[in-house]
């Protein structure tokens, strides 16, 4: 049996231990998470070739140059010329802007509205959650790319109207994922106790269970990222999203996906590769989070 001295020695050691850094942190976790580890680098990159476009471009990724119409990618166009004579290289890059301004836009939209929607359902509970709830199983029946396309139906085409139309089907499936945690959340004793020192709704909501929820919220937040880029270039692919001279991923396919498929190829390939790989590169990403915040999935 271990003597009250030999406790106290083991208990200092203990405490004289280092704290770990947060550079440590990333190490294990890209260790244990390699493939959310690279997916973390891409989005970076991407995120970097959206900001520094106006500096390691060259050309303007509006203007036509009929002069120079379908060149093959080389040393003066690395991916080739599209049918107008513009820099295919230029639009992806900037076209990384539309995708990145309306995916974390709309992610973040309809993740904060789904988190107070659902905290609050969960909060005030009985006929109200009730009724709540069934409008969302109404709005999570349908498939995004229906509700983002009635939503552009009604107010329209634009990228503020884009958003819009990506957010609103984002926030039923936030909420009812936030609502399950908070649920528990509520029947903690001290949400009982503000209740119970007479505090308002809207300060037990904000200040005693949001808090406590945000780890489900910062999951539903990265694994919406992918699937806002994706909407957004399936909508401009229709021509119900962005629209011209705005550089877009869709934009880009809608004009060279068939006519250019044998004769150019470079023009639709290039396009569909940053939507298939940026939307790859959310989704493993939102993945890793899920797997770090998730405390079920942690353990294992």
């Amino acid at each position: 049996m271990a003597s009250p001295s030999d406790l106290a020695v083991s208990e200092m050691d203990f405490d004289a231990l280092p704290e770990r850094s947060w550079v440590d942190r990333i190490k294990d976790t890209a260790r244990k998470k390699p493939l959310g580890a690279v997916s973390a680098c891409a989005v970076i990159v991407m995120v970097l070739l959206a900001a520094l476009a106006n500096i390691i471009t060259f050309y303007d990724p509006v203007q036509n140059a009929f002069d120079s119409m379908h060149v093959a990618p080389g040393a003066a166009h690395w991916f080739g010329t599209d049918q107008f004579g513009r820099d295919i290289f230029t639009r992806i890059v900037f076209g990384a802007r539309t995708a990145l301004f309306v995916g974390f836009s709309a992610s973040i939209l309809g993740s904060t509205a789904g988190l107070i929607l659902g905290v609050g359902s969960a909060y005030f509970g009985g006929r109200f959650d009730l009724i709540f709830q069934r409008f969302m199983d109404i709005f999570i029946s349908f498939p995004l790319i229906i509700m983002a396309l009635s939503v552009v139906s009604i107010f329209g085409t634009g990228t503020q109207n884009v958003i819009l139309a990506i957010t609103i089907p984002l926030i039923p499936r936030c909420a009812r994922v936030v609502r399950s945690s908070a649920l528990a959340i509520r029947e903690i004793p001290y949400v009982d106790a503000a209740r119970a020192l007479g505090f308002a709704h809207v300060r037990i909501i904000f200040r005693h269970m949001i808090p406590n929820v945000m780890a489900p919220y910062l999951i539903m937040l990265t694994a919406f990222l992918g699937q806002a880029i994706l909407l957004e270039a399936s909508l401009s692919y229709l021509g119900l999203g962005v629209q011209e001279p705005t550089p877009a991923w869709g934009l880009m396919l809608q004009g060279g996906a068939e006519e250019y498929a044998e004769s150019a190829p470079w023009i639709p390939v290039f396009p569909g590769l940053a939507i298939t790989a940026a939307v790859f590169a959310f989704n493993l990403f939102g993945d890793a989070v899920r797997d770090t915040l998730d405390p079920r999935l942690r353990s294992e």
